[in-house]
């Protein structure tokens, strides 16, 4: 189970991979990882989500533009 959802109002993305509880949060540069007790990724922060988004899709589209261009 993966969710998915994007705050507008703080602009993060957030990945929730388990129902768990957090226990426990830690900051990773853009990161926030969100932990149960027994150590599972409950939630992960992308902080600045909407650049993260854009950033990502246009590596994905130069990089299939690039694989055109090459022949390939």
């Amino acid at each position: 189970m993966i969710k998915t959802q994007y705050s507008d109002d703080v602009d993060a993305l957030l990945i929730q991979f388990s129902e768990k509880a957090i226990d426990v949060a830690e900051e990773r540069g853009p990161y926030i990882l969100h932990y149960a007790a027994d150590g599972d990724l409950v939630l992960l922060e992308v902080l600045n989500g909407r650049d993260f988004v854009m950033e990502t899709v246009a590596s994905i589209f130069a990089g299939k533009e690039h694989a055109a261009g090459t022949g390939g």
